[in-house]
């Protein structure tokens, strides 16, 4: 049997005072890696638009996909995620990180 991929799920919360053009740099950068970081198969992300109003300040979710826990445990260290984590750093408020492997 083939080994499930693993998700990688990731929420943020901004500071108050981040600007719109500083959001959209995040966006962008973190979308950006997916090329630049092997092991990546799969990327999306969205913003909030839940009416439960549970969100807790989150406005942000990616969903990285990778084949195995073994591409995730790459892809953290790597020079181009690092250099992303820089960036975000200043902006953030708070991080949700959950990563699982789908269950039937």
């Amino acid at each position: 049997m083939e080994p499930k991929p693993l998700r990688h799920v990731v929420l943020f919360k901004f500071k108050d005072g981040t600007t719109a053009d500083q959001v959209r740099t995040i966006e962008e950068k973190f979308g950006g890696l997916k090329s630049r970081i092997p092991g990546i198969i799969g990327y999306e992300w969205g913003t909030n638009v839940s009416p439960e109003m549970l969100d807790q300040g989150f406005t942000h979710c990616f969903f990285v996909t990778f084949p195995d826990a073994a591409a995730r445990d790459a892809y953290l260290p790597h020079p181009a995620h690092k250099e992303f984590v820089e960036v975000l750093k200043p902006h953030l408020d708070k991080v949700l990180v959950i990563d699982y492997v789908a269950r039937d």
